[in-house]
């Protein structure tokens, strides 16, 4: 056989294997029932007798997951770019409960089938609190989301989204479609009706386009465009498939048609013939719930029934307003059931206004702190509910996340991350069983001016947390510092003012110029931050009313041994003077800075990250006049941060006895 022939050989060969492969990018499935065998399924997903795929069912926060059982090649070997492709579906989402949807489905691109690790609820099914985020998920996902969370700053609870490593969309809009190129109308994914989807990805013009629409015709005009090039997402290879979840509110999500094709156009279906997949058996859900919440309305409308009355008390409340808030809504059963009762032997402590205790959520075995206190006034139930809506929103790794909230009555319970060392305190005061070495306690310093910057100047708002101390600084299972207790915090707008008088906190962190003014800044933040820096050093207390005279004031105390070239000597004694001095002189002396009497001499909490870090230098320390004349200092200037002597604008004891008035 001669060279030619056998090159042609090869070659035919060559052509006749992409051909296989590209029969296999050509999916198209009229139903699941003959297909068992080419659908990879976990989690609560199953393929019911009618053949539809029903990812999950009533069940509390489950997810589950429904992929073809190969993977598809996704992009071009010679030059690592991306293929075109095509999808179209048909799904519906019947709620339990009307008008309440949790959580939704994604159409999913995954280097896995099973997405080991993947968290239900908020995340879909897709990613977990860890990982969302990162770039070596290779996770692309359209995701249509029945549940607002706030966490993922999303818009609304029925919304479109495009997300790429992350469970916060790139891009994402509300479930609309197009009857022609202008005219839009409003769409309902909890309507229990058959929903068809198409998702279009253009690798020439790295273009992807999102299409909804009831009916069989696809829309000439997408609800959702997004430029981005997905060859730097998706790995070589790739499965295909879907992806969802259910929370504390539940629906049944179903794939009743799919389609799928690389480098071509999927094929659409004719939804003339799908049901409403609103059978006898929800409908009679349905039935009951509305029924149920009616008498509910009219129960706490005219109060005429006491034995009604009974008979509910023991149940969660639902108000409008209660739908309308974030993070998340636990049931009042699953919180007492995760502390076993609110037995006493799983207190955890005392927190402000109430008792906090260790749980373990059933579903998910995660351990959780459940702060419960009573407030029984209406107005107070409406300040709850703007706190939790806008409080449970921040997230930064050194902040302790609110996880969610449940309230039956005047009983009121906060859902946090669990911090399995506890509090700051019972490592610095008293006689502690643990002693922090001195890199732990630089690290927790470092972290906690992290979340206090993230507070002050990289959220949508300002917020002021009004008492940062080592009590409320908390400790995760690797030593790592998270700010926590927001009770107290404030926020407004960038560029206006708190509109607060009522001066609150801890005395010792109480910036000075509260006592005149009650109005909480940054800058009065910035001051007890400074208290705290002091503490971690020292290991003491800001007012230690054991001590010496002339150690009763801890910033006092540090700055006579400053002035007298002893600064060092104020160094935890248990430390055995295992310590690296110049971080522990770095550290007082900003203790000092941010102590300052005069609130525009202390730095921003920007500038107090950066010389913890190392990338500023930190400038000398500046004794000055004996009393503060409002005149003095800059904050943020370009030759430095002045810092003037630390004195009261009265004597200590009447600082003292304004302070705890």
């Amino acid at each position: 056989m001669s060279q030619n022939l056998r090159l042609l050989l090869f070659l035919l060969f060559l052509a006749n294997q992409n051909q296989v492969l590209t029969q296999l990018d050509d999916l198209y499935f009229h139903g699941f029932n003959h297909v068992k065998n080419n659908m990879s399924l976990n989690g609560a997903a199953e393929i019911e007798k009618d053949g539809f795929l029903c990812l999950t069912n009533y069940t509390k926060s489950i997810l589950g997951h429904a992929f073809y059982s190969y993977p598809i090649k996704f992009k071009n070997s010679s030059n690592g770019k991306a293929f075109s492709f095509s999808t179209a579906f048909v799904f519906a989402m019947v709620p339990k409960y009307p008008n309440l949807g949790g959580h939704g489905l994604a159409f999913t691109l995954s280097t896995s089938k099973e997405l080991p690790g993947a968290f239900s609820r908020q995340y879909l099914g897709l990613l977990n609190k860890t990982v969302s985020g990162s770039f070596s998920n290779h996770i692309f996902a359209v995701e249509f989301d029945t549940h607002r969370d706030y966490e993922f700053f999303d818009m609304n609870d029925n919304h479109v989204g495009v997300d790429i490593n992350s469970m916060r969309s790139n891009k994402s809009v509300p479930a609309a479609y197009f009857l022609d190129h202008s005219e839009k109308k409003d769409l309902n994914l909890i309507s229990g009706k058959p929903i068809q989807a198409w998702v279009d990805y253009d690798s020439v013009q790295n273009l992807l386009e999102v299409r909804l629409s009831p009916s069989a015709a696809k829309p000439v005009s997408p609800i959702l465009s997004v430029d981005i090039d997905l060859s730097n997402i998706l790995n070589d290879s790739m499965y295909v498939g879907f992806s969802s979840s259910t929370g504390s509110i539940t629906s049944k999500h179903y794939i009743l048609r799919w389609s799928f094709r690389i480098n071509g156009e999927a094929k659409s279906f004719n939804l003339s013939s799908l049901p409403s997949l609103l059978g006898p058996k929800d409908l009679l859900v349905i039935v009951v719930s509305v029924s149920f919440a009616s008498t509910f309305v009219i129960i706490l409308a005219i109060a005429i029934s006491f034995y009604l009355f009974r008979k509910i008390k023991g149940a969660d409340m639902i108000e409008g307003w209660e739908l309308q808030v974030g993070p998340h809504r636990f049931s009042y059963q699953e919180l007492k059931k995760a502390t076993k009762g609110f037995r006493e032997k799983e207190l955890l402590g005392f927190g402000g206004f109430g008792k906090v205790y260790k749980g373990i959520l059933r579903n998910s075995n995660t351990p959780v702190a459940v702060k419960r206190f009573c407030h029984e006034s209406k107005q107070g139930l409406r300040e709850f509910s703007t706190e939790i809506a806008s409080i449970g929103r921040l997230r930064h790794k050194n902040l302790v996340c609110l996880l969610g909230w449940s309230r039956r009555r005047g009983d009121l319970l906060l859902v946090y991350d669990f911090m399995p060392n506890g509090s700051l305190d019972k490592y610095l005061f008293e006689e502690p069983k643990t002693i922090l070495k001195w890199p732990e306690r630089f690290k927790i310093v470092k972290d906690v001016a992290s979340g206090l910057l993230y507070l002050h100047e990289e959220w949508e708002q300002t917020v002021i947390h009004r008492d940062i101390k080592a009590g409320n600084v908390l400790l995760d299972s690797e030593l790592n510092g998270r700010l926590g207790d927001f009770g107290l915090a404030k926020l407004y707008d960038r560029g206006s003012n708190p509109n607060t008088t009522k001066v609150v906190g801890t005395l010792g962190y109480l910036a000075p110029e509260l006592t005149r003014t009650g109005k909480p800044t940054t800058s009065s933040d910035v001051f007890a931050f400074g208290a705290l820096l002091l503490e971690v050093v020292c290991g003491r207390r800001p007012i230690e009313p054991k001590a010496l005279p002339e150690e009763l004031i801890l910033v006092d105390w540090v700055w006579d041994k400053w002035r007298g070239g002893a600064i060092l000597d104020v160094v935890d004694q248990r430390l055995n003077g295992e310590f690296d001095e110049n971080e522990a002189a770095l550290v007082l002396k900003l203790g000092l800075m941010c102590s300052n009497n005069a609130p525009n001499a202390r730095p921003i909490m920007r500038k107090v990250v950066r010389y913890l870090a190392g990338e500023l230098a930190l400038p000398e320390l500046v004794a000055a006049p004996d009393e503060y004349d409002g005149k003095n200092g800059d904050v943020d200037s370009d030759s430095g941060d002045k810092c003037k002597d630390h004195v009261y604008p009265y004597p200590v004891s009447s600082y003292l006895e304004k302070v705890s008035a």
